[in-house]
C-alpha cells in the first residue's frame, strides 16, 4: 500500500511540478546580440525556455544534449521597442536535467554565450514538500468519489483518482451552458427602440468599406442614424466615392445619413468624439462600428437586447473573428473568413439561446460597440490621451464600470471584422505598447480580469458552437473528422495525430472521455484550439449533431463513467453520415478492455455468454450489466460502422469472432512506428541484460516482472533493466534498474548505458498493436515473446524473435520464467 501511494505520489509530482526561474538578461539593448531569457521551468520532466533574441540561431548546451534552432516566434511587442525583425522569440523544450544551461546566440560572425543554473536543488525539494501537501489535500477531498467508485468498478476507481489528484490530460477551459445550447428565443420581449445611431469612422480600406456600407443599410432592422466621419484618407477614391453614396442614399426610407469631412487626419479617437458629439443631439443607443465590420442581417436588435433588458449595461459587444476575448474559433486570435462566411456563421450564432444574464466582460470591444446613451450623457467623449488610437475603448469601458455599469457581449450575434491596418505595423505596437501602460497605471486590475476571463472563458459554450460552425461552413473543408478518445495519451493518441499529420488535415475535433468532466471537446483550426466540457451527452449531441460536413471516428473511450451510453452515442452521431471504428484496444468487445479473466490470464475471445467478473460492468447506479448486455449495445454501433479498422490480424480474428456481421467491413492496417530505431551494436562482453521496454501494468506482465527480478537475483550472469515504468503494487527487486520515462530517439543510447543484450515482451494480453515490440525488434538484438496477441505476432515474424513456449494460463509459473532464463542464456552463448 505504501508503494502505491509512493508511486501515485510521484505520478502526481511530475505532472504538477513545476519549478520556473527569474529571467535573465542575455544582452543590453546597445549590445550587438539583445534578448532576454524571460521564463525557464521544469514541468513534466520538460525543461522549457522561452524569451525573444535578435540572433541567427540558438544554441543549448544542456546535460550532454545540443540544440539548435532558428528564433521563430513573431514579437511586435519587441519591434516597438527595437528597431528589428518581428520572428525574435523562441520556445524551446527538452528533457530535464540537473545540470548547467549553456545558451549560445549566433548572429552572422558574432557569438553570444548565456550560463544559466537549471531548476533544481533546493527549488526542487522545496516544490516537493509543497506538493505534498497538496497531495494529501486532494486526496482527502476526493475521499468519497474515491470510495465509492472503488466499489463499483476498477475503471472508474482509477478515473476519480485522477480527477481527485487533476491527473488528467485534458484540462478544460470552460464548461457548456445547455441552457444556451437548447433554450429558445422564441418568448423574449421586442427591444423598446425604434432608432439607432452608428458612428461610423472612414479612412481608408476602399474595398471593404463599400460592402461594410451595403450590409449595414439591407441588414438593420431599425430607423438608421448613420454618422460617418471621413478622416482623410489617403486614397484617392474613398472621398469622392462616399460623397456620391451619400447623395445616392439621401432619400432611402428609414436612413437618415451625416456626413462629416475631416480637414486633416485626426486619427480614430478625435474622429469618434466629432460622431459622438453629434449623436448626443438624438438620445438612440449608439453603435462604434469599424468600416471594416461586416454585419449580418438582423444584427442591431440582438445587440442592443441585453442594454433593452438591463439599462445598467453600459456596452454590448457582439461574437467575431478578430475582437480579441470574443473571437471565435479561437479566443484573442484572429482568423480570416471567407466571402459570405460571416451569414454562414450567424444563422448558427442566432440558433443560439440568448443568456438571461449576458456574459460579463473586463471591457467592450470597438470595432462593434452598442454603447448607453444614459452612459454616454455622463461619459460623452473618449479619453484623447489615447489619440489617435487603442485603447480608447478600454479606458471608457473602466470609467463606466467606476459608474456602475456592465459591459457585457451579444453572445447569440456574429459580425465579421476583417481587421485592416489603421496604422502602419511599427506605429501599430508603438501606440498598444505606450497606451497598454497607460491602462495598467490607471486600472491596475485590468490585466489580471482579462487573463482570468481567458482562463474561465464563460463564452466557451458560444466559443465551442461557433468554431465549429466555422469548420462546416468553410469552402475549403470537404469534411470534418469528429474523434472519439480518452484523456490519457499514450499510442492511441500517436495513432490519431499522425493520421491527421498524414491527411494533411488541419481542422478537427476531439471528444475526450475520462477527463474532469464526462467529455471535453476540444475544436482544431489553423489558428489554434478551444475546449470546453459538459457531464451531459446531450450537449455533445446538439452541437456535433449540428456539423454537416462530420465524419464520425471511434478511437477509444476507456475511462469514460458510463460506457454502456457511448455505443448509442455513436449511432445518433453518425446518422446518415460516416462511421469509422479503430481497434487500439478490446474495449467494444467486453468491459475487460485487455480480454483477460479476472485472474489475469487469457481464456479466448470472449463470447456471450461468460460469467467471468472481468467481463460484465457495473453502473454508477449499481445496475450490473453482462457481457451479452455489453456486446449487444456495442452491436448496434458495429452495424452502423462504414469502416472498421484493426492494426494486427491477430485483432481481425477476435473482432470478427464477436461480431461476425462485420468481417467484411475489417481493414488490417498496421501502425507504423513513430520514429525510426536504428540497429544496435552487439552488446559489450560481461553480464547478460535484459531489457524491458515501456510502462508495465498488471495485463502487460507486472507480476512475471517482479517473479523474474527476484529469481534474476539468484543467478550470476543475467541482469535486467527496465526503460519505462511498473505498476507499484509489483516492486521489483533492488538489483534491478527503473530508468523511467524514455523517448523512442534515446533508445540507442539508453540501450548502450545499461548494455542490454536482449528484450523482453511480458505482456500477458493479446495485444491489437505493440509499439515496444517494434521498437525492440527494429534494434535487430534478439527479443523474446509469448505467442499471443500482435506482439507474438510480430516478434514470430521477425528474423531476431523467439517466441517462448507455453499456454497463456501457464505464463506466470515458475517454468515459464525457467523458459525465459534458458532463452536469455541460449542467446548469450550463441553471441559468445
Amino acid at each position: 500500500m505504501i508503494g502505491r501511494l509512493k508511486w501515485v505520489f510521484d505520478r502526481y509530482v511530475e505532472h504538477h511540478m513545476e519549478v520556473v526561474t527569474r529571467a535573465t538578461t542575455i544582452g543590453r539593448e546597445t549590445d550587438d546580440i539583445p534578448g532576454i531569457v524571460e521564463h525557464m521551468s521544469l514541468k513534466n520532466g520538460l525543461l522549457t525556455i522561452e524569451g525573444w533574441c535578435d540572433c541567427d540561431t540558438v544554441t543549448i548546451l544542456h546535460g550532454g544534449a545540443k540544440m539548435i534552432r532558428k528564433p521563430w516566434i513573431e514579437r511586435q511587442d519587441i519591434v516597438a521597442q527595437l528597431d528589428c525583425r518581428p520572428n525574435v522569440g523562441f520556445l524551446l523544450s527538452l528533457p530535464g536535467a540537473s545540470a548547467p544551461l549553456t545558451l549560445i546566440f549566433a548572429k552572422g560572425d558574432l557569438q553570444q554565450k548565456l550560463q544559466i543554473e537549471s531548476p533544481g536543488g533546493g527549488e526542487m525539494v522545496e516544490t516537493r514538500l509543497r506538493l505534498l501537501v497538496r497531495f494529501v489535500r486532494d486526496l482527502l477531498r476526493g475521499a468519497p468519489s474515491i470510495l465509492k467508485a472503488l466499489i463499483l468498478d476498477r475503471t472508474q476507481f482509477r478515473r476519480a483518482v485522477k480527477s481527485a489528484l487533476r491527473l488528467n490530460t485534458v484540462v478544460s477551459q470552460g464548461m457548456l451552458d445547455s441552457h444556451v445550447l437548447r433554450g429558445s428565443n422564441a418568448d423574449q420581449a421586442p427591444i423598446p427602440y425604434s432608432h439607432v445611431t452608428i458612428i461610423l469612422p472612414v479612412y481608408n480600406a476602399f474595398e471593404v468599406l463599400q460592402e461594410c456600407l451595403t450590409r449595414l443599410v439591407a441588414n438593420t432592422d431599425l430607423h438608421l442614424r448613420l454618422i460617418l466621419v471621413e478622416d482623410h484618407s489617403t486614397d484617392p477614391q474613398v472621398k469622392p466615392w462616399l460623397s456620391a453614396w451619400v447623395a445616392q442614399n439621401a432619400d432611402t426610407k428609414d436612413l437618415d445619413i451625416e456626413l462629416i469631412e475631416n480637414g486633416e487626419n485626426l486619427g480614430f479617437v478625435l474622429s469618434v468624439n466629432k460622431g459622438l458629439q453629434a449623436a448626443m443631439a438624438h438620445g438612440d443607443p449608439v453603435v462604434l462600428l469599424n468600416s471594416d465590420a461586416l454585419v449580418p442581417k438582423g444584427w442591431d436588435s440582438r445587440l442592443l437586447a441585453p442594454m433593452a433588458r438591463d439599462r445598467q449595461v453600459a456596452s454590448v459587444t457582439p461574437m467575431s473573428n478578430d475582437a480579441e476575448i470574443f473571437s471565435t474559433p479561437v479566443i484573442c486570435s484572429k482568423t480570416q473568413l471567407t466571402d459570405g462566411q460571416v451569414d454562414a456563421m450567424d444563422a448558427h450564432a442566432s440558433m443560439l439561446n440568448a443568456r438571461d444574464n449576458p456574459v460579463l466582460a473586463p471591457t467592450g470591444v470597438g470595432f462593434c460597440m452598442a454603447m448607453n446613451p444614459d452612459f454616454l450623457k455622463k461619459l460623452p467623449a473618449f479619453d484623447t490621451v489615447f489619440s489617435p488610437g487603442y485603447g480608447e475603448e478600454v479606458d471608457w469601458c473602466n470609467r463606466a464600470a467606476a459608474l456602475g455599469g456592465r459591459n457585457v457581449t451579444a453572445s447569440n450575434l456574429f459580425v465579421e471584422h476583417r481587421g485592416g491596418e489603421s496604422f502602419g505595423s511599427a506605429q501599430k505596437h508603438k501606440l498598444i505598447s505606450r497606451n497598454g501602460q497607460t491602462i495598467s497605471k490607471r486600472y491596475p486590475a485590468y490585466d489580471a480580469e482579462v487573463q482570468d476571463f481567458i482562463r474561465r472563458d464563460p463564452l466557451a459554450t458560444e466559443r465551442i458552437a461557433l468554431a465549429l460552425a466555422y469548420l462546416d461552413t468553410h469552402p475549403d473543408i470537404e469534411d470534418v473528422p469528429v474523434f472519439l478518445a480518452h484523456s490519457m495519451g499514450g499510442g492511441a493518441e500517436h495513432y490519431l495525430r499522425a493520421k491527421l499529420e498524414t491527411e494533411n488535415r488541419n481542422a478537427a475535433v476531439f471528444l475526450r472521455f475520462g477527463g474532469q468532466m464526462r467529455c471535453s471537446i476540444e475544436v482544431y483550426t489553423t489558428d489554434g484550439s478551444t475546449v470546453a466540457s459538459t457531464d451531459d451527452l446531450n450537449d455533445v449531441r446538439d452541437l456535433i449533431n449540428r456539423v454537416t460536413k462530420r465524419r464520425i471516428v471511434y478511437s477509444n473511450t476507456v475511462g469514460d463513467s458510463d460506457p454502456i451510453e457511448i455505443p448509442q452515442l455513436l449511432v445518433d452521431l453518425s446518422k446518415d453520415r460516416p462511421l469509422e471504428i479503430l481497434f487500439h484496444d478490446y474495449f467494444l468487445l467486453s468491459p475487460s478492455y485487455t480480454l483477460l479473466d479476472d485472474d489475469f490470464v487469457f481464456r479466448g475471445t470472449p463470447v456471450a455468454p461468460r460469467d467471468n467478473p472481468a467481463h460484465s460492468f457495473t453502473r454508477y447506479d449499481g445496475r450490473r450489466y453482462t457481457l451479452n448486455d455489453w456486446q449487444s449495445a456495442w452491436s448496434k454501433a458495429m452495424d452502423r460502422a462504414t469502416d472498421v479498422t484493426v492494426f494486427s490480424k491477430d485483432s481481425r480474428k477476435h473482432v470478427a469472432t464477436v461480431y461476425p456481421q462485420v468481417a467484411d467491413k475489417i481493414r488490417v492496417q498496421p501502425h507504423a512506428l513513430i520514429s525510426d530505431v536504428p540497429k544496435l551494436d552487439p552488446p559489450q562482453p560481461g553480464k547478460t541484460v535484459i531489457g524491458v521496454l515501456g510502462n508495465i501494468g498488471e495485463h502487460k506482465g507486472a507480476k512475471l516482472l517482479q517473479s523474474l527480478s527476484h529469481k534474476l537475483a539468484r543467478i550470476d550472469d543475467v541482469e535486467m533493466v527496465l526503460i519505462g515504468r511498473i505498476d507499484p503494487g509489483f516492486p521489483l527487486h533492488r538489483s534491478v534498474h527503473i530508468h523511467g520515462t524514455y523517448a523512442v530517439a534515446d533508445i540507442p543510447e539508453i540501450a548502450k548505458r545499461y548494455n542490454v543484450g536482449v528484450w523482453l515482451i511480458p505482456s500477458l494480453w493479446p495485444e491489437t498493436f505493440s509499439y515496444s515490440t517494434h521498437e525492440a525488434i527494429a534494434t535487430g538484438m534478439p527479443v523474446l515473446s509469448f505467442d499471443i496477441g500482435a506482439h507474438g505476432d510480430a516478434v514470430a515474424a521477425a528474423p531476431n524473435g523467439i517466441i517462448l513456449p507455453g499456454t497463456p494460463d501457464a505464463f506466470l509459473s515458475d517454468e515459464s520464467l525457467d523458459r525465459i532464463v534458458e532463452a536469455v542464456q541460449e542467446q548469450t552463448t550463441c553471441v559468445d
